[in-house]
């Protein structure tokens, strides 16, 4: 495309029809409620010499996207919590190394049933098993379902297949180190280097992180500049040692993870991580060769539709055999739809050392724009989909008490009380109803770091998530005579009411209205004043003093 000048000669400018082209192109995939990766994949397309033939200072990007990743993994090293994988026990840690097991297995035969040779299957089935974290954690987010127990398992085995994926470039990171000695001998001064990298971490986060964070976090910009100069600083250490930036930077996130100061930095990081991640698409997608892609089609889709069915699968089988519902097990398997930015990167490192060519990366790319851009579709509508295959999903399930109902204490036990819903406002009920040991009431909650603290405290509590239209199947509800729903949602107060009365339920529903329009909404909806609950200390005494008329009666 001809301009009316030579932008090579004006790198400003070519920047400024960058950042508006991504603009754009943010707002279009918002609309169409896609990822922002998708449509930054896009735009490295469309900036590309096969299109419109914008970039001319490809060094300057490229420096960009190098700070990007080293940023991204920074602060997925920030972020590495162990106390999730704890929170759900063995079923994160089997659940997902299962999945990059199986997932890797049938790639690798898929990819060599496609002629692709040994090497290239292995890199393209290593590049299928990594889910997008970013994404996914997004997604739940604005679903509020992060804490829900499909989420923390979602978020369990997202983990291991970071610790998974970091262990990979470290051992790819042995071939980067030239052809003048032996694959041996890399691997050998790599580890060597790897653990006096390591050892030099941890004496950090004891001796230096403590006392220089908290002279610098005296002033919020002086910190977080001094954690990307910390990430940099590892990731150029970690190419200088033979292992990759990309390492060096999650240890250098490693390091800062047990600061007081993690949320603040990682808070005001990450924005900058996704400014920086927009130079890491747009490189990749520039130096793409739509010809080359054109020709992978065929493979992309085969491989597209094992990542966004198969993958799923096999999360459905592992949770399946350990006793979880075909629900829990359903919703946690559609998080790994696709393929992460963690794959892009994995096969840009395989593409540096040698071992694949420019149509493997095309091909991992497609597959990542394809899978990304329908697992987004997947996961924001699971629960309609959930509604429409439950019936299939039956052979899924194990014909056994599932491991959900582990854990309530006495599942023969009838309770004159449920909580569905131990926020704020149930917690208040439930204390309330401690000051009368006579009275006694089941717990109800979806988050299972609540689950075990009330497990802990010795209260009765059980696994349940007001949206699953089985819910009732899960709760000694039918001798209760009081069922309070604390959620503060209109619509699920209204499908639990029906549900309760299509299955003849004699006690008494409260429902919790957080605003006067939800409480009108609710009495248009057939419930009685006295029904409806608000999050107020004069609400929750009328609630008590009812409970206590319907006790006596």
């Amino acid at each position: 495309m001809n301009w009316l000048f030579d932008i090579s000669h004006y790198p400003f400018y070519e920047f400024t029809i960058i950042l508006a082209l991504a603009t754009l192109l943010g707002g279009l995939g918002q609309l169409l409620k896609q990822p922002l990766i998708v449509m930054f994949l896009a735009l490295g397309i469309i900036v590309s010499p096969s299109v419109l033939d914008i970039v001319k200072s490809p060094e300057k990007i490229h420096l960009l996207a190098e700070i990007g990743i080293s940023v991204l993994l920074f602060i997925v090293g920030l972020k590495l919590d162990l106390r999730i994988i704890k929170a759900v026990g063995k079923t994160a840690l089997l659940t997902g190394l299962g999945q990059v097991f199986f997932t890797s297995l049938f790639g690798y035969f898929i990819g060599l049933l496609l002629g692709f040779s040994a090497l290239h299957s292995f890199y393209i089935a290593v590049a299928l098993t990594f889910s997008s974290t970013i994404i996914i954690v997004k997604l739940l987010s604005d679903k509020k379902e992060i804490d829900s127990l499909h989420g923390q398992i979602a978020i369990g085995f997202l983990i291991v297949q970071d610790i998974v994926v970091i262990l990979m470039m470290t051992i790819l990171s042995a071939f980067q180190k030239g052809v003048e000695t032996s694959l041996s001998e890399d691997i050998f001064i790599t580890l060597i280097a790897g653990f006096g990298l390591l050892g030099f971490t941890f004496l950090a986060m004891k001796w230096i992180i403590p006392r220089l964070s908290a002279f610098l976090a005296k002033s919020q910009e002086l910190l977080t500049l001094f954690a990307i100069a910390w990430a940099v600083t590892f990731a150029s250490v970690g190419e200088l040692i033979g292992f990759s930036s990309e390492v060096g930077a999650f240890l250098a996130g490693m390091s800062l993870a047990s600061s007081s100061f993690k949320d603040v930095i990682s808070t005001r990081l990450t924005t900058l991580r996704d400014f920086l991640l927009l130079f890491f698409f747009v490189n990749l997608g520039s130096n793409l060769d739509l010809s080359i892609i054109g020709s992978q089609l065929y493979s992309a889709l085969t491989f597209s539709i094992f990542v966004l069915i198969g993958n799923p699968l096999i999360v459905l089988i592992i949770m399946g055999i350990m006793g979880y519902r075909k629900r829990t097990s359903f919703l946690a398997g559609l998080t790994v739809a696709q393929i992460s930015e963690f794959s892009l990167i994995f096969a840009g490192m395989g593409l540096a050392v040698g071992h694949i060519t420019n149509e493997v990366v095309g091909l991992i790319t497609l597959v990542g724009l394809i899978t990304i851009g329908l697992s987004t579709y997947l996961i924001l509508y699971s629960h309609q989909i959930y509604e429409l295959l439950s019936s299939a999903l039956n052979i899924f399930q194990r014909s056994k008490d599932y491991t959900e109902m582990e854990n309530i204490h006495d599942g023969h036990k009838q309770y004159d009380v449920l909580i569905i819903g131990l926020g704020r406002f149930g917690r208040r009920l439930a204390e309330m109803l401690d000051a009368h040991p006579g009275i006694t009431y089941l717990g109800v909650d979806f988050d299972p770091s609540v689950i075990r603290e009330w497990k802990e405290k010795g209260k009765d509590i059980i696994y349940g998530d007001m949206e699953d239209p089985d819910l009732l199947e899960q709760i000694p509800y039918d001798k209760s005579k009081i069922i309070i729903s604390s959620v503060a949602s209109n619509e699920l107060s209204q499908q639990l009411k029906k549900i309760l009365e299509r299955n003849r339920y004699k006690g008494k529903l409260f429902v919790t209205a957080p605003t006067d329009k939800d409480y009108n909404l609710l009495r248009d909806h057939g419930l009685k004043d006295e029904n409806i609950l608000q999050p107020q200390q004069m609400a929750a005494i009328n609630f008590y003093k009812s409970f206590l008329i319907n006790k006596v009666a």
